[in-house]
């Protein structure tokens, strides 16, 4: 991992995972993460999406810790789990309900979720007209629009995004790059943004990079 020397959000210290009959991702695998954007960079396989699921509490490590903000996932995760922001893009769990009940249902988990902002996340994702719509009527790209527009308004001190312009009409790239720079040029903030992706976010500037190898 490269970037500067800042106090950390994220830490993870000595973690192992492997998925059964196969060899191990991470083997005592240690990792800081500043404050702003983090490019998850790697090949196929690498582990780009298992990182980000360990970090969220999605999969449980074989060893190792991981804190946010000195909170640990073992021991403390009620408390963790109310500082990261992941929802899977592949998720069915929410198909049953609409884009605003989903945000919505968000307030109550995040302390910082910023309300105020839902309505301009919600317009520049072009989702406002299918706000309403249960998001199993969505297509892919609407509902990753929708994650993307939790993301933003969760306010949660880290956020994993896997992948996060699949399936995305130009304009809401446009939009989530903007919007990225408006994070990654922020002075003084406490959010980390994880982006697992094979390339670096346009021109958006980063904090760290981790690199899982080819």
């Amino acid at each position: 991992m490269t970037g500067p020397s800042t106090a950390p959000v994220l830490k993870v210290s000595g973690l192992s995972f492997g998925y059964p009959q196969q060899l191990a991702l991470f083997t005592d695998w240690s990792t800081r993460v500043p404050p702003g954007i983090t490019l998850v960079r790697g090949g196929e396989s690498k582990g780009k999406t298992t990182l980000l699921r360990l970090l969220a509490g999605d999969l449980k490590a074989h060893a190792g810790q991981i804190q946010v903000n000195g909170v640990a996932l073992s021991g403390q995760s009620d408390a963790y789990l109310r500082q990261v922001f992941w929802t899977d893009p592949r998720s069915d769990a929410f198909n049953q309900i609409n884009a605003l009940d989903y945000l919505a249902s968000l307030r109550a988990r995040y302390p910082a979720f910023k309300q105020q902002a839902v309505e301009s996340l919600l317009d520049g994702l072009s989702l406002t007209e299918h706000q309403l719509k249960p998001l199993y009527m969505l297509s892919t790209g609407s509902r990753r629009k929708v994650w993307l527009a939790a993301a933003f308004a969760s306010g949660a001190a880290l956020t994993l995004l896997d992948d996060p312009f699949a399936a995305l009409d130009k304009a809401s790239i446009g939009f989530v790059m903007d919007r990225l720079k408006n994070e990654a040029a922020k002075r003084n903030t406490a959010r980390a943004w994880l982006i697992a992706d094979y390339a670096a976010p346009g021109p958006v500037p980063l904090a760290a990079v981790i690199d899982l190898g080819n």
